[in-house]
């Protein structure tokens, strides 16, 4: 798949392909996320590391939560060009 800034968006039909996989991507980061760090607050919790330290899971939370943020922004603007862009 393009990346949808690479070129100029020329149809609403283009936008709907890059709402999905934006979509489904910031998704599946969100929800890895919460496992992180669930999976951290266990670990402190129980004072145990569970192949990593509580620390090192909710730091990867963090990276995790950051890296889907070009996701949702992308989800976000698609979303808006869709709605703003008038039907031909």
């Amino acid at each position: 798949m393009a990346y949808p800034w690479e070129k100029p968006i020329k149809d609403r039909e283009e936008l709907k392909p890059i709402i999905r996989s934006m979509g489904l991507q910031g998704h599946v980061c969100l929800f890895l996320g919460i496992v992180f760090a669930i999976l951290g607050i266990v670990a402190g919790a129980m004072n145990a590391s569970l192949g990593l330290s509580s620390t090192g899971w909710l730091l990867l939370a963090i990276a995790v939560f950051v890296a889907s943020m070009p996701a949702w922004l992308t989800f976000l603007w698609a979303r808006r060009l869709l709605g703003i862009e008038p039907k031909k």
